[in-house]
């Protein structure tokens, strides 16, 4: 009977281990899929907060070489990170951010509800930082149809041209005041009431001047610098009190690197100069039609992009449901941080000599500018949240850089140096404001003159 029931028996126990054996393969095998991104040491509350410094883009890309493979990879392409109570994804590859922003674009469309964006951005409802739904929605067919569409920024093109000759006017009246045309100018006022001014003129059509501008700089600074800076509520949600950085970040800011790069290399200035005088000559200020015909001009303006993204840090995004990236899993409610500064930098992405100003490398065999497809950048940012208004900040930096290396001769003065120390917070300003020498040349006056 013992023998009977042992054989009866034998079934069911070859079933139950048959069963944990399967058990055991499934959760094996997804524990295998749902592998999360490595990761460095924590520490209890904190996380990885430690790690982190200033500037931020150098303190991220520290981290993330820091935990590359020898051999394999100089940094990590991403890390999966803990800022207090928050997950984060730090992306410091190319190819991973591309994949962010298209196969798992959808999926990695949200923002982070942050203390500061939700009080200057009206309760997270603004374009930046609106959750992605159908008012974010509304909102980009508006602005890409109402304002930065092609036909509506050929329609503005006139204002746009007026402010810039309005700059060089004022820059001109400014240094033939004295009693030597040589006048030591510090440009980021003045790039701001242009691009004030440009902005302003397409949304209400006035423009501002003097101490009018000056007051809106200040708020417009001050409110960016407080967007830009995280606080102790955005990484412990139980906390409200704010830490504040500083730094800002807008097409000025752009304009007043490519100048100090142009100035740290005085050949590249003369190229941008010469190619000038050959395509437009003097008799006119250049224009945003001329663009196309001004080769080396963009590159300049690509290759400060790219050694200088006054967006370091590609504005936070959120993980909306569950999905993969680089192969790792990515949960629900995760921060992904993009480091464009160290994926243009990165000498594994094509990049010869990263770290040096060489517009000549946006040049093809042929002398024509390379497609934004051919170079791994994303200035912009890349997917259906990528910036709506590069179109316009291409022009306004590209006309702008042209228009004063046109019009004046530039110098560092004697005995100064530049200052190309990086600000802090999540924008990239100039530490210390760019001054240098202006001179007109000899033409600008009767141009000016003969153009009004």
């Amino acid at each position: 009977m013992d023998a009977a029931a042992g054989s009866a028996d034998a079934p069911l126990l070859l079933l139950a281990v048959s069963s944990l054996v399967i058990l055991t393969a499934i959760q094996s095998r997804r524990r295998r899929v749902l592998r999360g991104a490595p990761s460095p040491p924590s520490l209890p509350l904190l996380g990885h907060l430690h790690l982190l410094g200033y500037p931020l883009h150098r303190a991220l890309a520290s981290l993330a070489v820091a935990q590359g493979r020898p051999g394999v990879s100089a940094a990590a392409p991403v890390l999966s990170l803990r800022l207090g109570a928050r997950r984060a994804l730090l992306v410091s590859a190319h190819a991973a951010a591309v994949e962010c922003f298209t196969e798992r674009d959808a999926a990695l469309a949200g923002r982070p509800r942050l203390l500061a964006r939700g009080v200057l951005g009206y309760g997270c409802t603004d374009i930046l930082w609106a959750s992605y739904g159908d008012h974010w929605w509304t909102l980009r067919r508006f602005f890409s149809a109402e304002l930065l569409s092609a036909s509506r920024l050929a329609a503005r093109a006139a204002d746009r041209r007026a402010e810039v000759a309005a700059l060089v006017d004022n820059l001109l009246r400014d240094a033939t005041d004295g009693a030597t045309p040589l006048m030591m100018v510090t440009l980021r006022p003045r790039l701001f009431e242009f691009v004030i001014n440009v902005m302003l003129r397409a949304l209400i059509g006035v423009s501002l001047h003097g101490s009018d501008a000056a007051r809106w700089q200040e708020i417009v600074e001050e409110s960016v610098r407080l967007n830009a800076a995280p606080s102790v509520g955005d990484l412990y949600p139980a906390l409200r009190w704010a830490i504040l950085q500083g730094g800002t970040g807008t097409s000025m800011l752009t304009i007043e690197w490519a100048m100090a790069q142009l100035l740290l290399h005085p050949e590249a200035m003369k190229k941008v100069r010469a190619e000038i005088d050959t395509h437009v000559r003097t008799a006119r200020l250049v224009e945003e039609s001329d663009i196309a015909s001004l080769p080396y001009l963009q590159c300049v303006v690509k290759e400060t992009l790219r050694l200088r993204p006054v967006g370091p840090i590609i504005p936070a995004h959120e993980a909306m449901e569950d999905c993969t990236v680089g192969g790792f899993h990515v949960r629900w409610g995760t921060m992904i941080l993009v480091n464009a500064w160290a994926i243009q930098r990165d000498p594994a992405a094509a990049w010869d000599a990263p770290d040096e100003f060489m517009p000549e490398r946006f040049l093809d065999d042929g002398g024509k500018v390379t497609t934004a497809a051919a170079v791994p950048m994303l200035p912009f940012g890349v997917g259906r949240r990528r910036c709506p208004a590069e179109a316009m900040a291409m022009r306004l930096v590209s006309s702008m850089v042209a228009a004063l290396v046109q019009c004046f001769e530039w110098d560092v003065g004697e005995g100064r140096t530049i200052d190309m120390t990086e600000g802090g917070g999540l924008s990239m300003p100039m530490a210390t404001p760019l001054a240098a020498v202006c001179r007109p040349r000899e033409f600008v006056k009767s141009m000016l003159s003969a153009s009004t």
